[in-house]
């Protein structure tokens, strides 16, 4: 899972990505701080795996991941060259969704690019930025697609579809809020386009706000409203929390967030909602040596899934031996759940489930 991390400058879009990856990115109260965009990976928080552990015993326990990209700080103009440009658009096209990280708390010290603080006119201006390149891109693959529709009328359908979205755009609706067929969907995945893609807007608060109820902080609610008309999600976080929070030991964190008064850190939350946007599970490995977290589609059947460890479990797979976690933790161990007869034989044709716990069998 690949997500880019976009806003203003000055936003706290790099202080976000530090806590998020601990990758050191450098923030600074300016804008284009950061020139080239950050990468760095980040574990996906799962419980299920330490407790597998504690029953297992491997020598290394490997959790999923995900990429954060902190893209350069967008301004107006962007998707004709002004600040650092149509670059900085190009690295959002890569990415599985979009971060979009929204200015809501009020400080002196900080300065801002338009001086005052207005998440929806901050929301906007990226936004237009984003159709604006996604119009001159749709208009190159159209002229394209003409010339090859004089030879091929197969076109016709492409075409009509870059229509649909065009018209769209100039009305200012992002294609991922356009009434699709599924084929249409999948053929406009291969346009990569910016606006294509799932966002969660990351309402970015002070840290003596955050046990406020969001519905009671305006600036927030200005952007929950905005969300919910475009179907999109929006996390109500705090960059600042999320930097302290990154710098403590497991222990020191879960006392840090109980003071807090709240349950999960911002990177928690935030994995979850991603994983729900992109439609995505994990299923689970357990053995000596190694207790690892895989992260699939869902609804992918078991030799897809078994691919994901190696092409040879794929391509020689025989079957999936299954069982689920909460069933394997509530008989304590692997041996339990075979004498009970409780782990599973699964064909080709098995959906994997989150929380699997699976041994492929296969034959190269």
């Amino acid at each position: 899972m690949k997500l880019g991390i976009v806003g203003l400058p000055n936003v706290g879009k790099s202080t976000l990505f530090n806590a998020l990856t601990k990758a050191g990115a450098e923030s600074a109260n300016y804008p284009f701080c950061t020139i080239e965009p950050n990468v760095g990976m980040a574990a996906v928080p799962d419980e299920r795996l330490d407790k597998l552990a504690e029953m297992v015993h491997p020598v290394k326990v490997i959790p999923a991941v995900v990429e954060f990209v902190d893209i350069a700080g967008l301004v107006k103009g962007a998707s004709r060259g002004e600040g650092l440009g149509n670059k900085f658009l190009s690295h959002i096209r890569e990415v599985d969704a979009v971060v979009h990280v929204v200015r809501c708390f009020e400080d002196a010290n900080i300065s801002h690019i338009d001086t005052s603080i207005n998440p929806i006119r901050d929301i906007e201006i990226i936004n237009l930025e984003l159709i604006f390149s996604d119009l001159e891109s749709l208009e190159k693959r159209m002229d394209r697609t003409r010339k090859l529709l004089k030879g091929d009328k197969k076109f016709q359908f492409e075409l009509d579809l870059m229509d649909k979205i065009k018209e769209g755009l100039e009305k200012g609706i992002a294609a991922r809020n356009l009434s699709l067929s599924k084929e249409e969907e999948e053929l406009m995945k291969q346009m990569f386009l910016l606006t294509s893609k799932p966002v969660i807007y990351a309402a970015n608060i002070a840290e003596n706000s955050l046990q406020t109820d969001p519905m009671q902080l305006p600036l927030v609610n200005d952007v929950i409203v905005y969300a919910e008309k475009e179907n999109s999600e929006v996390l109500v976080i705090s960059a600042r929390v999320e930097e302290e929070i990154a710098q403590l030991n497991p222990e020191e964190k879960k006392l840090f967030l109980k003071e807090l008064g709240i349950l999960e850190s911002g990177l928690d939350r935030l994995v979850k909602r991603c994983y729900h946007l992109l439609g995505l599970i994990s299923f689970l490995t357990a053995g000596p040596d190694e207790v690892r977290a895989w992260t699939i589609k869902n609804g992918v059947k078991a030799p897809q899934a078994a691919g994901r460890i190696h092409s040879d479990f794929e391509r020689g797979f025989i079957r999936a031996e299954v069982v689920h976690y909460d069933t394997l933790m509530k008989l304590g161990s692997l041996s339990a759940a075979k004498e009970k007869g409780l782990v599973r034989s699964e064909g080709r044709e098995y959906i994997m489930k989150d929380g699997d716990v699976v041994l492929f069998r296969f034959n190269v």
